[in-house]
């Protein structure tokens, strides 16, 4: 009977479920059909211990500072920086798109969010400059995914409280490989501004360069606060994010400001994100304490051994899962489905938790520009009017890159492991 249970839980899930409800009744359900009925009085304790984690202040705060500087008019002040410093080289406005994102990636920590603002912006300018407008969509969603990989990620703080990791050492493991992907897409976008002749960016309007600086600052200052504050010891990435959203709120009044309608609707949107992850956690708690009850984790240790499948076997395998479960589910969905019950396995099997989180949250936010679903594509196509079949072949040839990207990380731990370790956030 309990083999029905993933079976109504992907049902409930098609239908439109919430992902906290569905969880959740799954896992009340698994406790009757395995006997482990008495065990329910335990889960408000269970559940209070999930969610009961300092680090886990900081999510609600970085949700915050990120709404408020996308609603200070900061994306403008980002663009024109990333115009002078490449605008000038063939395919210029794909590097602005690009570097663009990198920027933005260190305030909203949102793929989502990068995904609106650029497409709304920096897309239209694309086109009319010659830009061919599934080209220009393509480079928009695969620059977006640099937003949860780099910090401060909404996703790794997600990963971190799922597995008990420090989020101080995710965020500082997400610099080299965000930075890594980067370059990789400013080649391949160099690669088809040299193969398709993609237009410079006009030299009249390339701002100049030392006001463009200058604007950019008080919107640069945000990832330099965060990151610099958890590596130089003087913060928690909780202490970080509330001085985040203090200095958001200062550069806020330095760009176009943030009227009262528009700090209501902030504090809104991150009330509601935040209610819903947290619902989450709970219900994840649950079906992690019924897991635990049913010894699943050790099950598929046990069976990775009878398979022989070995470390770097079962790293494959859990890689090429996650790969299916991003391209149908949101990446908060795929953590909570999928990462309780391999991640553990890895960890049994010598894999560092700070470099699986990487690997496993890269490999989600993948899932983000690549069919049947998509979120980043539907966002784009939404906002640019593109066809969304035509923009998911024209991302074909970046989401490859980004698939040697991860191969890179998941071989060479070193990408992700090298700043924290140097920073004393973990070992050697």
């Amino acid at each position: 009977m309990i083999w029905l249970l993933p079976v109504a839980a992907l049902l409930l899930l098609l239908a439109g479920t919430a992902l906290a409800y569905v969880v959740g009744a799954s896992a009340v359900l698994a406790f009757l059909g395995t006997g482990n009925t008495p065990y329910l009085a335990v889960l408000p304790q269970k559940i209070f211990s999930q969610i009961n984690v300092f680090s886990l202040m900081a999510m609600p705060l970085f949700i915050l500072a990120g709404e408020v500087m996308n609603r200070a008019g900061v994306t403008r002040a980002l663009i024109d920086l990333s115009t002078t410093l490449v605008g000038r080289l063939r395919g210029g406005l794909g590097h602005v798109n690009i570097l663009t994102s990198v920027f933005f990636a260190g305030i909203s920590g949102s793929a989502a969010a990068d995904a609106a603002a650029l497409s709304n912006t920096l897309v239209p300018e694309m086109k009319r400059q010659g830009y061919p407008g599934a080209y220009a969509g393509a480079v928009t969603a695969a620059s977006s995914i640099i937003g949860p990989i780099v910090p401060p990620s909404i996703i790794l703080i997600f990963y971190g409280a799922i597995m008990g990791t420090s989020v101080a050492a995710l965020f500082v493991a997400g610099i080299l490989p965000g930075l890594l992907l980067a370059l990789v897409l400013l080649g391949v976008n160099a690669f088809y501004a040299w193969k398709d002749d993609l237009p410079r960016a006009d030299r009249n309007e390339i701002p100049a360069f030392g006001p463009a600086v200058v604007t950019a600052l008080p919107a640069l200052a945000l990832p330099v606060i965060i990151v610099g504050g958890i590596v130089f010891g003087w913060m928690t990435p909780t202490e970080a994010a509330a001085v985040a959203v203090v200095a958001a709120l200062l550069a806020g009044r330095f760009y176009t400001g943030i009227s009262r309608a528009g700090m209501i609707a902030a504090l809104k949107r991150t009330a509601m994100l935040t209610g819903s992850i947290f619902m989450i956690l709970a219900a994840i708690s649950v079906l992690g304490y019924v897991g635990g009850l049913e010894k699943v984790p050790e099950s598929i240790v046990t069976a990775v051994d009878r398979l022989g499948l070995g470390p770097t076997g079962f790293m494959l395998v859990m890689n090429l899962i996650l790969i299916a479960a991003g391209m149908i589910f949101d990446i908060a969905v795929a953590l909570a489905l999928v990462v309780p019950l391999l991640a553990p396995t890895a960890l049994a099997q010598g894999a560092d938790p700070v470099h699986l989180g990487i690997v496993i949250c890269f490999n989600l936010c993948i899932g983000l520009i690549t069919p049947p679903i998509g979120g980043c594509l539907l966002i784009i196509s939404s906002v640019t009017g593109e066809n969304y079949w035509r923009l998911a072949v024209a991302t074909l040839p970046f989401v490859l890159a980004e698939l040697i990207v991860l191969a890179l990380i998941i071989v060479f731990p070193a990408i992700s492991l090298t700043l924290p370790q140097a920073a004393g956030l973990i070992g050697h």
